[in-house]
C-alpha cells in the first residue's frame, strides 16, 4: 500500500485532522449552504490548518459538483487537501463504468472518501447484495481510484453496530479496504450510540487484528462524540473526522475545535500550523456567521462563556492565580477571560472587573464595598450586569468619581402609538432634554415607540454632540422577569449599540417596557459619549 510521506502543509502525515463540515455538517437542521457559503467555509478551514476538507458528493447534486469546479479555480489551498465523498460501485457493476465513481474522479479532488457498508444486515437489506459482493465492491472501487492516482479513505458506515452484530465480517471490510490500497479505514459510529470505553476497546482490537491505519468518525447522539474521538486516538487511531462547531445531522458530530485543542494542548500532538490554534475562536465564530447560526456561548474553548467567572469565590482565587480556575490560558485559543458582575460578586470580582474595564479602584476597600452593595441591591430590583458591561462601567465610574457622568438630563419623554383605521400604526415620540445649559424639545417618528424615542433623542442631541451620528442601535432584547402580576410584571431591556468600530450593551428595568427601554437608551448614549471622549455637560 502506497502512502504519502507528507501532508498538504509539508507536516508529518502521521496524524490527520479531517473536516467534514461541508458535507456531514451541512446535514444539520437549519443549515442550507450555498456554493458561496461552502467556498467561504473552506477558506476558513484551510486558514485554520486542517489537513483535509471534505467538500461534498460530486455528481450527487449540482451544488456539490459546482463547488468542486469553483474550488479548484478560486481557492489556493495552503494547508488542506480537498476531498470528494462518494460510495463504492453498485452491486454487479464495474467501478470504471459506474457514473458516480467517475464523478469522483472528474471532481479533480486529489483525495476521495468512499462510504462502505460494514454491518452485515445493512449489506443484505439496504444494498440487497451478498456479503462477498460487498467486499468485492470495496476492493474494486478502491483499486480503480488508486489507479486514477487518487488517495483513498474508506468510511465504514455503522461499523460499531456492525462489529457488535458480526465482528469478523466488520473486520473483513477493514482488511478488504486496506489491502486494496486505502490509506485510512475510518470506523464510523453512525448512530452515535457508543461510549468512550466501548470505542477504545473496539478500536484497539481492530487495530491489532487487521494492522490497518484507522480513523474515527463519531456522531454525538450520546453527547460523547469528542470523548469517543479521543478514546479512539488513545487506542491508536491516527485520523479524526470532525465538523466545525459540532454541526451535523440530528445532534451533530464530533466538534472540530475541542478535538483539535485537546490534541494540541492535552496530548501535545502538533496537528495545526504554528500559531493557528490562537485563531480558533475567531474561526469558530466566523463559520457560525456564514451558516447563520448564533455561536454557542457555552462551547468549550471558543464560547464567550468558556472563561467567564461569576462566583466571588472563583474571583478571589483568580486574582491570586488565574490558573486556579482555568484549565488553560484563554489566549492560547484566541479567547479571553471575562469577569461577570452579579449578586454573587465579591470584592475580588469587582476589582478584577474594574481592571478589565480600565477603571483603577486603587485598592480602596470602602469603594469596592459600595460597588458590591449597589450591584446586589440593583439585582434585587431585576438588573443584571452580566451582559451589560457598559451600564456596569457607568455605575463603577460613578462610585469611583463620586458623581455620575452627565452629558444630558431628561426632563420628560412621551411615546404615542396611534392605531389607524386602515390597520397601520403611527409611532411618535417627544423628548425634553437639558444639555450644556440648553433646553431641547425634539420630536420624531419611528418603526415603533422605542425607535421613535431613539430618533427623537438623536435629533435633539446631535447638534451638541456630533459624535452621536455614528451611533446605531444594533440589538434590542426584552425579558419579562419572574413574578405573579402578568402584564404588570417588571421588564428588563437590554440594548446593544455600535459606533461602527465597537459595540456595547446597556440595560434598563421598569414595570413599563418603554420606561425600561428609555433607561437603556440613556445609558447607551452616555457610555458612547464617554467612549468618544466627549466633554460632560456638568
Amino acid at each position: 500500500m502506497t502512502t504519502e510521506s507528507t501532508g498538504p502543509t509539508g507536516n508529518d502525515d502521521s496524524f490527520h485532522v479531517f473536516d467534514t463540515t461541508l458535507r456531514d455538517g451541512a446535514q444539520r437542521e437549519g443549515i442550507n449552504l450555498t456554493v458561496a457559503d461552502k467556498l467561504a467555509i473552506a477558506r476558513y478551514l484551510d486558514e485554520f490548518g486542517v489537513g483535509f476538507i471534505e467538500g461534498g458528493w460530486p455528481g450527487a447534486n449540482p451544488r456539490d459538483t459546482e463547488f468542486f469546479a469553483r474550488a479548484r479555480q478560486e481557492i489556493d489551498f495552503r494547508h488542506a487537501r480537498l476531498v470528494a465523498f462518494g460510495s463504492t460501485r453498485r452491486p454487479g457493476a464495474k467501478a470504471s463504468e459506474d457514473p458516480q465513481v467517475r464523478a469522483l474522479v472528474e471532481s479533480g479532488a486529489p483525495v476521495v472518501t468512499l462510504v462502505a457498508k460494514s454491518h452485515d444486515r445493512h449489506v443484505e437489506l439496504a444494498l440487497r447484495t451478498t456479503l462477498d459482493e460487498n467486499l468485492a465492491m470495496i476492493r474494486d472501487t478502491v483499486s480503480y481510484l488508486r489507479e486514477q492516482d487518487r488517495r483513498v479513505f474508506v468510511d465504514c458506515e455503522h461499523f460499531f453496530d456492525g462489529y457488535r452484530a458480526n465482528a469478523e465480517y466488520a473486520k473483513s471490510v477493514v482488511r478488504a479496504a486496506a489491502e486494496a490500497g486505502a490509506d485510512v479505514v475510518v470506523l464510523c459510529d453512525t448512530n452515535g450510540g457508543m461510549l468512550p470505553a466501548q470505542i477504545q476497546a473496539v478500536v484497539a482490537t481492530v487495530l491489532a487484528d487487521t494492522g490497518a491505519r484507522l480513523g474515527i468518525h463519531a456522531q454525538d447522539d450520546t453527547g460523547c462524540a469528542v470523548a469517543n474521538t479521543l478514546a479512539a486516538v488513545d487506542a491508536g487511531a491516527t485520523h479524526v473526522q470532525c465538523t466545525a462547531n459540532g454541526y451535523g445531522e440530528r445532534v451533530g458530530n464530533a466538534n472540530l475545535f475541542p478535538v483539535v485543542a485537546a490534541l494540541e494542548l492535552k496530548y501535545d500532538q502538533r496537528v495545526l500550523p504554528p500559531g493557528a490554534l490562537a485563531e480558533m475562536t475567531r474561526i469558530s465564530h466566523a463559520i457560525a456567521e456564514v451558516v447563520n447560526l448564533v455561536p454557542s456561548t457555552h462551547q468549550p474553548y471558543v464560547g464567550i462563556s468558556a472563561f467567564a467567572h461569576k462566583a466571588g469565590l472563583h474571583a478571589s482565587a483568580i486574582k491570586v492565580d488565574p490558573d486556579l480556575y482555568q484549565h488553560i490560558a484563554p489566549e492560547l485559543v484566541g479567547n479571553t477571560m471575562r469577569m461577570l458582575v452579579s449578586d454573587m460578586a465579591g470584592r475580588a470580582s469587582i476589582e478584577l472587573k474594574g481592571k478589565e474595564l480600565g477603571v483603577d479602584l486603587g485598592g480602596d476597600r470602602d469603594l469596592v464595598a459600595r460597588v458590591v452593595g449597589r450591584v446586589k441591591e440593583r439585582e434585587l430590583q431585576g438588573y443584571t450586569y452580566e451582559a451589560a458591561d457598559a451600564s456596569f462601567e457607568l455605575l463603577l465610574r460613578e462610585e469611583a468619581e463620586g458623581k455620575p457622568r452627565v452629558y444630558f438630563r431628561t426632563e420628560s419623554w412621551r411615546a404615542i402609538v396611534e392605531d389607524r383605521p386602515d390597520g397601520t400604526h403611527a409611532n411618535e415620540a417627544t423628548v425634553k432634554i437639558w444639555a450644556k445649559g440648553e433646553r431641547i424639545v425634539a420630536t420624531a417618528e419611528g418603526n415603533g415607540p422605542v425607535n421613535a424615542l431613539d430618533r427623537a433623542m438623536r435629533v435633539g442631541l446631535e447638534r451638541i454632540y456630533p459624535q452621536l451620528a455614528k451611533f446605531q442601535l444594533v440589538d434590542y432584547k426584552v425579558r419579562i422577569l419572574e413574578g405573579t402580576h402578568g402584564t404588570d410584571s417588571t421588564t428588563r431591556v437590554l440594548v446593544t449599540t455600535s459606533d461602527g468600530t465597537a459595540e456595547w450593551s446597556t440595560l434598563g428595568v421598569a414595570e413599563n417596557v418603554i420606561a425600561a427601554s428609555w433607561q437603556a437608551l440613556e445609558d447607551a448614549y452616555t457610555y458612547g459619549l464617554l467612549r468618544a471622549g466627549a466633554e460632560p455637560a456638568e
